[in-house]
């Protein structure tokens, strides 16, 4: 490669067909958490996400229904399956190489659990080379896309060969109807479903993918994650993320920057994981960032909401198919369970 860095060279993205808008999902909300004391206080939520409409792998009359973990776990399944080959079908065509000169897929999901991973499945659907390397990352939530794409550049680097980046989530799928606390409440406001994939390749005249940059905050385990239920996977985050945020991002942002020999006043492009309104309320504060800077992750939260892993690819999509390409430098950020950040430089 000749010290070149991998670059992007195709993506696309992939949505289910079942629309709601938030009127449709407030009201949906009012029906199953009707015994939440101060319901009619939080429901206005539901009117200031930024979000108009998300799209989901199922009616929303299957969710007023109870369903047990293995019944969810099948739908996330077959969901993600779907919308993942979908998403890889459209970037492997949109790319200019052929799919035999493959050496890795990075499948990231955190909506449900398979053995074998998901990405067994693709390889035969896609027709990849049988001897490719599967790298499948559970856990990483909101942050498996950013994380996704710098692990899928450091392989295509070690490697010399593209890497297919596949991001899928079924958020929907993971809705207890029994659990009637805030935090249920506020991720029904917020979640839908999406996939979407990447092909890296050594070289290239795509977006540079100059390198990644993580960081994990210690003690921090409540902030975000899963509690294991026999009814699912029962959400669990915190109100202080935003707090976190207006913390954690300046230096970390001066990290990201340094680690590619730049500092973070060059950074001109953001791809950052829409959280939530928010989310991108404290991005804004703590980076100084105008509406311009977050024009492409409010337009994927206005039009999809938050999908977990693969909305920030959704956002990078969006940037480098509107934003005139210059060469300077970008940042793709998104947060996750740990608590952590992961991020990825690039230049567009």
């Amino acid at each position: 490669m000749s010290g070149a860095s991998p670059t992007l060279g195709a993506i696309a993205t992939a949505v289910p067909s079942h629309r709601v808008d938030q009127e449709q999902a407030r009201a949906f909300a009012r029906r199953r958490f009707a015994t939440l004391p101060g319901l009619e206080r939080l429901l206005p939520a539901f009117d200031h996400t930024g979000i108009a409409e998300r799209q989901l792998v199922r009616p929303l009359s299957w969710y007023e229904l109870d369903h047990g973990f293995a019944i969810k776990n099948a739908v996330w399944a077959e969901g993600a399956l779907a919308l993942a080959e979908q998403a890889a079908a459209a970037a492997l065509s949109r790319w200019s190489g052929s799919r035999a000169e493959l050496g890795a897929i990075v499948l990231v999901s955190s909506t449900g659990i398979a053995t074998p991973s998901l990405d067994a499945a693709l390889v035969q659907r896609l027709d990849l080379p049988r001897s490719i390397a599967r790298v499948p990352l559970w856990g990483l939530g909101c942050a498996g896309g950013a994380a996704g794409l710098a692990r899928a550049a450091t392989m295509c680097r070690g490697l010399a060969r593209p890497v297919l980046l596949v991001a899928v989530e079924i958020c929907s799928a993971t809705f207890v109807p029994a659990d009637r606390s805030k935090a249920n409440l506020i991720a029904s406001a917020l979640f839908g479903d999406g996939a979407a994939a990447a092909v890296v390749e050594p070289g290239g005249s795509g977006c540079a993918l100059l390198g990644g940059h993580a960081r994990l905050l210690d003690g921090t385990e409540d902030v975000m994650g899963w509690n294991v239920r026999d009814d699912g996977l029962q959400v669990r985050f915190a109100r202080s993320i935003p707090a976190i945020v207006r913390e954690v991002m300046p230096s970390f942002v001066e990290e990201l920057a340094a680690s590619v020999g730049e500092n973070a006043a060059a950074i001109r492009h953001w791809a950052l994981h829409p959280g939530g309104a928010k989310v991108l309320a404290a991005y804004a504060a703590s980076l100084g960032l105008d509406d311009e800077a977050l024009a492409s992750a409010r337009a994927v939260l206005h039009d999809h909401g938050n999908m977990s892993s693969p909305t920030a690819l959704f956002v990078l999509e969006r940037l480098v198919s509107t934003a005139p390409r210059t060469g300077q430098l970008g940042a793709l950020i998104g947060l996750g369970p740990g608590f952590c950040a992961d991020a990825a430089a690039f230049r567009w």
